[in-house]
């Protein structure tokens, strides 16, 4: 669903807004700020506000002895570093605030694997638009019986090449 002629207004108004700032800034974020991304056929994802840069990466990952970069390419060989060796503590210094739509069960799993703070639109308190969300036509592959999300597989009894039980075996190592 695209947006509504209100939500152009409001995403052309927020965009010609320019503000002075002390903050660091992030051209790349600042060029898609407030724009809609679409996603899937209703969806769409959108960059609200951001806090931090590459600078406050390097500040916080240098925090413990105390000394700062001298130049541009020490503050890349050390996110690189930092990212090569999943030290992470550095990047959460930086955050970024979405507007999201998506259908509810892509958000389901969000939220229960997520590690971001959420507000979400309450059909508790609000009128929901009639969309749903249509799978693809395509058939869905099964999913391998030895698979941890389902009940164990049963041994079959049959022995031999070629036999069922052989099959999931060589799946299920």
């Amino acid at each position: 669903m695209p947006l509504t002629p209100e939500q152009q207004q409001e995403v052309a108004a927020a965009r010609g807004e320019t503000r002075p700032t002390r903050r660091a800034t992030v051209p790349a974020l600042e060029e898609i700020l407030y724009e809609p991304i679409p996603v899937l056929d209703h969806g769409f994802v959108r960059v609200i506000d951001y806090m931090g840069d590459d600078g406050a990466i390097v500040q916080a990952a240098r925090v413990s002895y105390g000394r700062g970069t001298r130049r541009v390419s020490e503050d890349r060989g050390l996110i690189n570093y930092l990212m090569r060796h999943r030290h992470t503590t550095p990047f959460e210094m930086c955050e970024i605030k979405y507007h999201v739509k998506l259908p509810i069960f892509v958000a389901r799993q969000w939220i229960r694997h997520r590690t971001a703070n959420v507000n979400e639109y309450s059909a508790r308190y609000s009128i929901l638009d009639n969309e749903f969300y249509m799978m693809p036509s395509a058939p869905m592959p099964a999913m391998p019986r030895c698979s941890t999300r389902t009940r164990p597989a049963r041994r079959s009894t049959r022995i031999g090449r070629g036999s069922r039980a052989n099959w999931l075996g060589s799946i299920c190592r």
